[in-house]
């Protein structure tokens, strides 16, 4: 009997490209367009694709969960003073947490998306691994699959660029080959995180201080969700060098400033609560790290700690580490496992 596969299909050409090359893998493919905000026209171009292919395609509602697992938690990291990545709160809870529910739901043996990654078996052991084409890999928003979900997850697009996936999407004539890429969080579409985050708490921006590390008061700033670690744009003062966010001191409703770019190197993190896709190691860690989507892996030691945490060591210090962001751990190709940057 052919295997059923749940396919998350946002309406995009990943997806749809993804859906092809299941078919041809043999899986009886069940598209599933995940409404997750706004009025949902994604799954529109979704159902197109699944009726080219000739296959069944269901949407979910499932904007209350999204809203309450991925966009409250973003909301509230920023309140915090941390830069939070909310797909890495979306693949966890949503695309593969109520998702797998979901497959068995719909009597599916295994579930795939769109992502730029692969899971392989090596010695016996399902592993998560970049996508061979690394401009586009994701494998860093998934390091928090759980081990006992590998086996059953496939990625088609792994060993595809960008290029060769809508090049494939053109040939087979789908309807989705000409889409746009998505660019923003897809509930920030103009990439303004702090007028989203007075639009949904309805609260205005409480502006607050710069100041510098003696604690002379540089301006005035318009809101703490406004700034990251390591920014100097957009500041608006006026100074005689450059300005970078050294820290944002959200107790003091402070931005702390400083015209030293070396000051904003870091040559340790702490993770407190990590996720393995290994057993968790008993001592020291060879290991890179990627301590933002677009950061190059960077050579560092990986010291477990009494209570469960990780202290990352790195060979060379890092620039702008920023809570709530992940630091996620390879080796080689394949990802260990990672957590949030405390």
């Amino acid at each position: 009997m052919t295997k059923r596969i749940l396919l998350g299909m946002s309406g995009g050409v990943d997806s749809s490209v993804a859906a092809l090359l299941l078919q041809e893998e043999g899986w009886q493919v069940v598209g599933v367009t995940f409404h997750l905000w706004g009025d949902g026209h994604e799954g529109e171009d979704a159902a197109k694709v699944c009726a080219q292919l000739g296959i069944e395609h269901h949407r979910v509602d499932w904007r209350e969960p999204f809203r309450r697992q991925v966009v409250e938690p973003f909301v509230e990291g920023y309140q915090r003073g941390e830069t939070p990545n909310p797909c890495i709160f979306c693949n966890r809870a949503i695309k593969f947490g109520r998702a797998f529910q979901l497959a068995r739901e719909l009597d599916c043996q295994g579930i795939s998306t769109g992502h730029y990654a692969r899971i392989l078996q090596r010695e016996g052991e399902w592993v998560l691994c970049q996508a061979v084409h690394l401009p586009k890999d994701q494998s860093y928003v998934l390091y928090q699959l759980e081990r006992e979900q590998l086996p059953l997850v496939r990625f088609p697009l792994g060993e595809l660029s960008k290029e060769e996936a809508r090049e494939l999407a053109r040939k087979r004539g789908l309807v989705t080959y000409g889409k746009a890429d998505s660019q923003d969080i897809c509930f920030v579409p103009q990439g303004d995180h702090a007028a989203f985050i007075q639009e949904y708490t309805g609260l205005p921006l409480e502006e607050g201080t710069f100041v510098d590390g003696e604690g002379r008061v540089l301006g005035t700033h318009r809101g703490l969700c406004r700034y990251t670690i390591g920014q100097r744009r957009g500041l608006g003062i006026a100074w005689k060098s450059h300005l970078y966010v050294k820290a944002l001191l959200p107790q003091e409703n402070r931005v702390l400033l400083t015209d030293r770019e070396e000051e904003l190197f870091s040559a340790a993190l702490a993770v407190p609560r990590p996720h393995w896709l290994i057993e968790p190691p008993r001592g020291p860690l060879e290991a890179l790290v990627k301590i933002r989507y677009s950061h190059r892996p960077a050579s560092a030691l990986l010291h477990p700690q009494g209570d469960g945490g990780v202290l990352v060591e790195f060979a060379q210090g890092q620039r702008a580490v920023t809570k709530g962001q992940s630091a996620v751990f390879y080796q080689g190709d394949r990802v260990l496992g990672g957590g949030i940057i405390g």
